[in-house]
Parts: C-alpha cells; sequence; structure tokens
C-alpha cells in the first residue's frame, strides 16, 4: 500500500471502513514531511547501474513531495529482482510470494479504502506467473497503482527467456533465440479493463515521476510500463529510447484522446522503441466503491437486527 492521493478527511467512510478508527491525516502540520534518509531502509542489492534504482529514488522522491506520513505507506511486490522494494523502503509493506502481490494488494486496497496501494514488480512476475491476476485485478478496476520495471529478460534466475523477450532473444533457456511472440503489456492492460495505462523509461526520471504522480491521483486500477535496464543479462535493450545514446525518446502527442480505446491500440503498435506517455485514460467505478455500496446497503436491510439473529438467518439458509 502506498499512500493517499487526497486527504483522509475528504474521504467517504462507508462498510466496514465506516467501523474503523479514521487514520492517520496525510499531512500534519506539527509533522516534517518525511526525507529519503527517513524512508530509505536497506542499502538496493540490485547490480550497479540498474534502472530500478530510478524507479526507487522517485518512489522517496514522490513521498517526500506528497508528505505523506510512514503509516499512511506500505510498499507492496512479488519475486524478482524489482520486487525486492519493500525491504529498501522504511515503512509498512510486503513481500508476497510469486506472482500474488496484485492479490494480496487488492486486500489491502479493499479494506482500507483510504489508502492508494502501490505495487512494484517485474514483467515475469507480473505477465507470466502472475499473468491471470494482472488480468482480473484491471477488470474489477481496483484502486491502485501497479509499476512493472520491465526489462525483457529474467533477471534474478540468470537470465532466462521472459514473457516480454524480443524473438531472437538467447537465453539459458533459448539458446538458439526466443521463437515466442512477447507480450505487449500495454495492449493487455488495455484490453484487460485498467482505467489507466502509461509507459515510461527508468532513464526519463521527470517524465517517470510524472506520470507515477498522475497514476496515484487516479481512482481505479493504475498502470505504468518502466523500460528498466538490466545492465548484467540484457545490457543496452532500450538504447533505441535513450537520447544521449543516440535513440529517440517520442511522447505521446498532446492532441492524443486518452479516452479513445482505439486511438490507444494504435500507440500500442508504434514501431520500437514505441512511445511513451498516458496512453489510455477512464472514469469507471471501482471495485472499491462498488464492494462499499454492497456493504453498505446489506447494512440498511439489517438496520437494528441483532448480531445474533443474522447469524441465526445464515445458518437458516444453510439448512
Amino acid at each position: 500500500m502506498s499512500t493517499i492521493a487526497i486527504p483522509n478527511e475528504t474521504l467517504p467512510r462507508t462498510g466496514i471502513a465506516a467501523t474503523l478508527p479514521a487514520p492517520a491525516p496525510l499531512a500534519d502540520a506539527d509533522r516534517k514531511p518525511l526525507t529519503k534518509k527517513e524512508t530509505a531502509a536497506d542499502h538496493p542489492t540490485w547490480c550497479p547501474g540498474c534502472g530500478d534504482f530510478s524507479v526507487l529514488a522517485l518512489y522517496y522522491k514522490l513521498i517526500e513531495k506528497r508528505k505523506m506520513l510512514h503509516e499512511n505507506i506500505c510498499t507492496v511486490a512479488g519475486i524478482g529482482c524489482s520486487s525486492r522494494f519493500p525491504y529498501f523502503v522504511q515503512a509498512h509493506g510486503a513481500h508476497f510470494i510469486h506472482g500474488r502481490a496484485l492479490a494480496f494488494a487488492s486486500g489491502v486496497s479493499l479494506s482500507r479504502p483510504d489508502l492508494h496501494v502501490f505495487v512494484f514488480g517485474g514483467d515475469g512476475d507480473a505477465f507470466s506467473i502472475g499473468g491471470n491476476h494482472f488480468t482480473h485485478t484491471a477488470r474489477k478496476n481496483i484502486k491502485l497503482t501497479y509499476v512493472v520495471m520491465d526489462n525483457f529478460v529474467y533477471g534474478l534466475t540468470k537470465k532466462q527467456t521472459s514473457p516480454t523477450s524480443p524473438i531472437g532473444f538467447k537465453s539459458k533457456t533459448d539458446v538458439g533465440g526466443s521463437t515466442d511472440r512477447p507480450v505487449n503489456p500495454m495492449k493487455q492492460a488495455i484490453s484487460a479493463g485498467a482505467t489507466f495505462v502509461g509507459r515510461a523509461t527508468a532513464t526519463n526520471l521527470p517524465h517517470l515521476l510524472k506520470l507515477m504522480e498522475a497514476a496515484m491521483d487516479h481512482d481505479g486500477f493504475s498502470f505504468i510500463e518502466c523500460l528498466s535496464e538490466c545492465i548484467e543479462f540484457f545490457p543496452g535493450a532500450f538504447d533505441a529510447a535513450i537520447p544521449r545514446k543516440g535513440g529517440t525518446f517520442t511522447e505521446i502527442p498532446a492532441e492524443h484522446d486518452v479516452t479513445d480505446e482505439y486511438a490507444a491500440y494504435k500507440l500500442c503498435d508504434a514501431p520500437w522503441p514505441g512511445v511513451f506517455g498516458t496512453f489510455y485514460k477512464v472514469d469507471r467505478a471501482t471495485k472499491n466503491a462498488n464492494e462499499a455500496k454492497l456493504i453498505t446497503d446489506s447494512r440498511a436491510k439489517l438496520a437494528g437486527v441483532p448480531d445474533w439473529q443474522i447469524l441465526q438467518r445464515n445458518f437458516d439458509r444453510m439448512k
């Protein structure tokens, strides 16, 4: 779980949340904003030069910029190099099992609707073993942000082909070069029902920070694919998107209609290295709002009925 996009007191407390103690406010006049030193935990164990360092640095920056308090930060991740994120953030969080980070984060988001959940992962964790959870979290439009650091390779296990590895990529699992068509994360996110879909790189920090802020402010499932180079097992994979290496960083045209799903799909087919920015953004009822309404409506029907009678009715229905 990460942070709150707006002050707690402006959020309706319905359903189960209405019975819980009010959470701490986003900011406190008597407390200074957290600094990187106060938010950083263990020293990151990534290989020197890994793109994931940039994403972590911007996460610290986001926490400081939005004046987050420790009790309102929780970082969730699965398994993989990128998924080591929770170890490096001094706050609440969970390093969950392989591919299941979104399932865990969904529970956090639904039980604490006052918080905005941030989940971090990699291309293997997100699109291989976690592909099922990715699809269903997107279609349910659960309020959280998923940042996937895509490096086109399994790095933690020392170079195997990942779901996003390009055709011809040689690895320990494809010694002659991969022949499988890679996943297109942007198309998959849009078709699954994500209501915010963006793309960035770990080498353009101002752009990535802006996109992370927009994703955090979105009321629904927001997804960011961030190209993050694995300098150990796939060096130079994203040079084509880095101007200082002779590449081109092409942003989505300002006239692009982010509510046009067909136009978003067309952007997904742009020649490599593609385009960067917000592909798709629409407003749709979240799972959080739907669940809260269901609980509120159910309780209204049972107003004044003792708990033991409610329990008895449930037992009677099972006979």
